[in-house]
């Protein structure tokens, strides 16, 4: 089969490309997936180049989600002809993902594809889909079900599909980009308000702002994420998923202490199947876009090493969809 491999050639050296390999064998409890769609993350752009933080076990395949159909089992859970989905857990770090044409992994990680969507639209939501849809629901079920919310990193993949879910659910979406020519893009997507990121993203020694946003969706962390805490209104909700900017938080206690602002983590590699199954099923309901495949590049295994490269460089716009077979 083909798979796209990332080789450790010496000391911190690594290459990658597509080779043929062979189909795997399952063992209890796991299953072999025929793939058809998967997708591109920046986490998976780190594997490619051996950042340690993701991956330490070489050759290894790249693509930490993956959609298509049960072709072997080894559990009473899925039978063969099932269409499924994985996203998370360790599939496309330590564990060969699901950039390749057959994909084995545990049972446990698997999730039945919801009703109403297909193996290409569930991908070109893929994980950074989950990843808004997860922001989208803490959001609405901590109580910030209306009003105006802030969106960081709005041109990446969580970021952009984030805009266009809180759009279609009637907020009002304030954008911080650092693409300035991309602001009639994200405007396309339904942010009422376009930040640039120089604009925002700067040192402010004042413990709070003036109270703005209703809820915050953070995708990069750092100072961002700390002004931005700056500016939630009492009772508000900021969720934070992402550390493009930096993995510190310059911050204070005042916003938590004096209006009462959560901060909630969001995690969608080892979130529980459970918060999984229900996040999809919104994204194949209420938040579903009608428009996402505009936001999507659409490409094969052979052009993974490009749009790696576009990731890295911080050039990538919307998301990448990988067409297996």
């Amino acid at each position: 089969m083909k798979a796209y491999i990332v080789e450790k050639v010496e000391d911190k050296k690594f290459e990658s490309g597509i080779q043929e390999i062979d189909i795997p064998e399952i063992s209890e409890n796991e299953v072999l997936i025929e793939a058809s769609y998967s997708s591109l993350n920046f986490k998976d752009a780190l594997s490619s180049v051996g950042n340690p933080g993701v991956t330490r076990v070489f050759p290894h395949v790249t693509g930490i989600d993956v959609a298509g159909t049960i072709a072997k089992t080894n559990s009473n859970q899925f039978k063969v002809g099932d269409k499924v989905l994985v996203t998370g857990y360790d599939m496309g770090m330590n564990t060969n993902g699901g950039h390749s044409e057959f994909v084995k992994v545990p049972a446990s990680w698997v999730v039945k594809m919801p009703e109403n969507i297909s193996d290409k639209e569930i991908m070109t939501y893929g994980t950074a889909g989950l990843t808004a849809a997860l922001s989208v629901n803490e959001l609405l079920n901590n109580g910030v079900t209306s009003g105006e919310v802030l969106v960081t990193g709005a041109t990446g993949g969580v970021g952009s599909i984030t805009v266009s879910i809180l759009s279609k659910l009637g907020f009002e979406v304030t954008a911080i980009s650092g693409k300035e020519d991309k602001i009639p893009f994200l405007k396309e997507l339904g942010a009422k308000e376009v930040i640039l990121r120089r604009d925002f993203d700067v040192e402010n020694k004042r413990p709070m702002g003036s109270e703005k946003f209703d809820g915050v969706v953070d995708t990069v962390g750092g100072n961002i994420l700390a002004e931005a805490l700056k500016l939630v209104k009492y009772d508000g909700v900021a969720t934070c998923c992402g550390l493009t900017s930096s993995h510190e938080l310059p911050t204070n206690v005042f916003p938590f202490i004096l209006r009462g602002v959560r901060l909630i983590g969001i995690d969608s590699v080892e979130a529980k199947i459970e918060k999984k199954e229900a996040a999809w099923k919104k994204i194949a309901s209420d938040f579903k876009i009608d428009t996402l495949e505009e936001l999507t590049n659409e490409i094969s295994l052979e052009e993974i090493k490009e749009a790696y490269q576009a990731l890295l460089a911080g050039q990538a716009v919307g998301r990448y969809l990988v067409k297996i077979k």
